[in-house]
């Protein structure tokens, strides 16, 4: 029991601490896949979207000062207990996503890692069963320094992950792991490469055959059946490839005009996901360094899903000198976390992306 307990404390506070840093890394982002588990379709728990942001920080710290506590033996009995309520929290959460198919994905290792759910659930399952030992056998939960050396190194865990929220809530993530990272091409991203897996599908016909019901199902071809066709459904049985980059438009009036803007030489784009949640305060800045790339021989547009009214009335309220696109929310949001935040492309290579704090960094060649 004494080396299970050993293992299993080594295996949770790793996995602990690295999944707790790839989110506090983007807490933002989490805080948007906790929006999705508190939307109206999902728990229907609306009154803790306008807190999602707090509750994520919170979350992921604690995630990270729970592994660091079990791996020094600091304050064992209280560790134990919250990495025990924190897994069924978890394993609901990761369960009723994969049951009822309301979130894709739990958000578990941000963007670094994707996990369906059902594997997430099965990874929650799994950390259940660890921490079930450690919690049956605490006695074997010895600390490995002595006790004000646990003190400093938890205080000053909790006091590095303060900082580091801090900064990245303040700027962007330090690690991008998100398909449009500096240095990547978008168009490129949104390639198919040739022999990729294809999606696969049953398809289940149904017909009235001598009176009676039939189903049939085939990989898509029309079964030959004598009999009256009713209907058909179609169930995605294995998913085909896709590509990082997907459901990227800048529409207009319409017309889509990605890739036309995609192949300009010298592009800014700001972009703001929801004009009404966007910090306004910053926007005589934006036209200040927007002019500056407008004298500097670059394109700039604007990229939101609000609609025209607002983004029409932002550009007069601060006689901005550009126009802006309509782009799908979860795409802009995914691009950059900052509303607004601005990007500065060369032929659909991201080569600068700031934060609005970090607005004076921006360079026009």
């Amino acid at each position: 029991m004494k080396y299970i307990v050993a293992i299993s404390r080594i295996l949770v506070g790793i996995l602990f601490i690295i999944s707790g840093f790839i989110k506090l890394n983007d807490p933002v982002g989490f805080s948007f896949k906790l929006e999705e588990y508190f939307s109206a379709g999902v728990l229907d728990l609306p009154f803790f979207v306008p807190y999602a942001l707090y509750i994520s920080v919170l979350v992921v710290i604690l995630e990270v000062l729970l592994g660091v506590m079990l791996l020094v033996g600091f304050r064992v009995k209280f560790t134990v207990w919250s990495l025990l309520l924190m897994i069924i929290g978890f394993t609901f959460l990761t369960f009723y996503s994969a049951y009822f198919n309301k979130v894709t994905d739990c958000g578990c290792f941000g963007d670094a890692l994707k996990l369906t759910p059902w594997q997430s659930f099965t990874k929650d399952i799994v950390l259940l069963v660890l921490i079930l030992i450690l919690f049956k056998g605490q006695k074997h939960i010895r600390p490995i320094v002595g006790s004000n050396t646990k003190r400093i190194i938890t205080f000053t865990a909790l006091l590095l992950c303060a900082l580091y929220a801090r900064h990245v809530l303040k700027h962007l993530p330090v690690i991008d792991f998100r398909p449009y990272e500096i240095g990547a091409n978008i168009e490129e991203g949104m390639n198919v490469p040739e022999g990729a897996p294809q999606p696969i599908y049953d398809y289940a016909w149904k017909f009235k055959v001598n009176g009676e019901e039939q189903i049939i199902v085939t990989r898509g071809d029309y079964p030959a059946v004598d009999g009256e066709f009713i209907d058909v459904e179609t169930t995605e049985i294995q998913k085909g490839y896709e590509p990082p980059v997907h459901d990227f438009t800048i529409e207009q009036n319409g017309a889509d005009y990605a890739a036309s803007l995609l192949r300009e030489p010298k592009l800014v784009m700001v972009i703001a996901y929801d004009l009404a949640k966007t910090n306004r305060n910053v926007y005589s800045e934006v036209k200040e360094v927007t002019d500056q790339a407008l004298e500097n021989g670059y394109k700039v547009i604007g990229m939101s899903a609000s609609n025209t009214e607002q983004s029409s009335q932002l550009v007069q309220d601060y006689q901005l000198g550009f126009e802006f696109y309509f782009t799908d929310e979860t795409t802009l949001k995914t691009i950059v976390r900052s509303n607004p935040g601005v990007l500065v492309l060369k032929k659909g290579t991201i080569e600068q992306k700031v934060h609005y704090n970090d607005l004076d960094e921006l360079e026009f060649d």
